[in-house]
């Protein structure tokens, strides 16, 4: 069954200038409007106490906007939609900000109340229900025009079609001082074919996303690398231009700070293609995804603050999210917890944590050596309970050694050390002191009840593995049992 969900379709405007002075003066009536809330919900906080509590909802601000319209012929010439739109806008953020409190976050992580907003600095932004605006064709050029409540008419550029009729739409202008509406529609899934495969994702920085598939990995592209030069040479444009405490700006620090805004605008929309193309080609490939659930919100605490927010990681996420429900395909997102420690084969964990200089996973108990993400890739895979590496690469007809590294990365040896490695990677109890272990603790029980001695042969890895995903018995694997001597 084909689902539907609310959407937001958005386009840019071409906007003469006086229908943007007419848009200006609604947003000066809207915005009259939200600072007199404001002031109500700052008198309603100090008026309250435990035995009498003063509201200021919605319902009690509706009231206030009909005698602020009788008193104000100015804001009656204006319309009522928009006005009464931010009234709904405001008891929400106010109504989270009050949640937040009584649920006791800490003051960090809580909404602040909504504050007044500047005419200079506050960007214009209009919210019409349906009664507010229609679309109707003109006559001469034949396409759809935007006729909004007030009698302001504005051209989208329709690069889509809407698939349903529009609830709201918001008319808005960006900092570089474009205008753009965004319609309410809901909007059908587009179900692709099954393709019966599955894929593991992994988030970093250095490589924004790997996978369990090298053809879907995405490298860090540099978008603000590309742009730091401009980016730097008009921002000491804006220091040099930077007007004095209570002067106004002058003329050239507006033209540098719209470069400014117009350099950020282009990197963001940059990264916006770059993620929304790469989880397109994800959800067409492959129909099963599991995907770290992963917050990057930590990075920018870290020494890797400046490319991680490069990176876009968490824009790239919500782009694979919303690919991912658009055409109905199975996106879970796995806790990252232990996913660097764990083997993706035999899904043993390891005794330490891996240092972010360590790049290559090296299991103790199967002899597996994967690079470190590859394997973190591999274990969404397994815990999403979607098939496991182990079974897909035999249907693929290929073996696991395509999985290694070249040759002089570290491997297993029957004692349980690694040749190679580095003495954090060796097993052992203590740093650089490998204990000895017995075959079966090294190749595994399985193979070793199947009379295998082959060292780390893909029957070792494929028997340890389906043991411990629990798919198939020890004793019943097929490929253990090919492979007893």
């Amino acid at each position: 069954m084909v689902s539907a969900k609310a959407v937001r379709f958005n386009y840019r405007l071409r906007v003469s200038p006086a229908q943007e002075r007419a848009l200006l003066v609604e947003w000066d009536g809207v915005r009259f409007v939200w600072n007199r809330c404001v002031e109500a919900s700052k008198k309603a906080q100090v008026a309250s106490s435990p035995e009498h509590k003063v509201t200021c909802g919605p319902a009690a601000l509706d009231k206030m906007l009909t005698a602020w319209r009788k008193e104000l012929d100015w804001l009656r010439a204006g319309s009522s939609v928009p006005q009464q739109q931010v009234i709904r806008d405001f008891g929400r953020a106010r109504a989270k900000t009050l949640q937040d409190v009584k649920d006791r976050l800490p003051v960090r992580q809580r909404r602040g109340m909504p504050g007044f907003k500047s005419r200079h600095r506050s960007a214009p932004s209009l919210n019409y229900s349906r009664r507010g605006f229609s679309l109707h064709e003109d006559p001469a050029t034949g396409r759809l025009r935007l006729h909004l409540a007030g009698g302001i008419v504005v051209r989208p550029v329709w690069s889509r079609p809407l698939p349903s009729p529009a609830s709201s739409v918001r008319v808005y202008r960006d900092a570089v001082g474009g205008w753009f509406c965004s319609f309410v529609v809901v909007a059908a899934q587009e179900p692709l074919p099954a393709v019966d495969r599955a894929i593991g994702i992994d988030w970093g920085v250095a490589v924004i996303a790997t996978t369990t598939d090298d053809d879907h990995d995405l490298a860090h592209p540099q978008r603000r690398r590309s742009a730091q030069a401009k980016l730097a040479h008009y921002q000491r444009m804006m220091a040099r231009r930077k007007p004095k405490k209570g002067k106004p700006v002058s003329t050239g620090y507006k033209v540098a700070k719209r470069q400014v805004a117009k350099l950020h605008r282009q990197v963001a929309r940059q990264r916006s293609d770059d993620a929304r193309k790469w989880a397109k080609g994800v959800v067409v490939d492959f129909d099963q995804i599991a995907a770290e659930d992963f917050r990057p919100r930590f990075l920018a605490r870290s020494t890797m603050a400046k490319k991680a927010a490069d990176a876009a990681i968490g824009a790239t996420k919500a782009a694979l999210v919303h690919m991912a429900d658009k055409h109905g395909r199975d996106l879970r997102l796995v806790d990252p917890a232990y996913t660097t420690m764990d083997c993706s084969i035999c899904g043993a964990r390891a005794k330490h944590r891996l240092d972010l200089s360590e790049r290559t996973y090296a299991c103790e108990a199967c002899g597996m050596v994967l690079p470190r993400d590859k394997n973190a890739a591999a274990v969404m895979v397994v815990r999403a309970g979607f098939v496991p590496l182990v079974l897909r690469a035999q249907d693929q007809g290929r073996s696991l050694r395509s999985w290694l590294p070249e040759p002089g990365i570290p491997r297993l040896q029957p004692w349980g050390g690694f040749k190679g490695a580095s003495p954090s990677l060796r097993a052992g109890g203590r740093r650089g002191r490998p204990r000895r272990r017995s075959r079966s603790e090294a190749y595994g029980a399985s193979c070793v009840g199947a009379g295998c001695v082959g060292a780390g042969c893909d029957a070792v890895l494929l028997a340890a593995g389906c043991a411990a995903a629990g798919y198939l018995g020890a004793g019943a694997s097929p490929f253990a049992s090919s492979h007893a001597r």
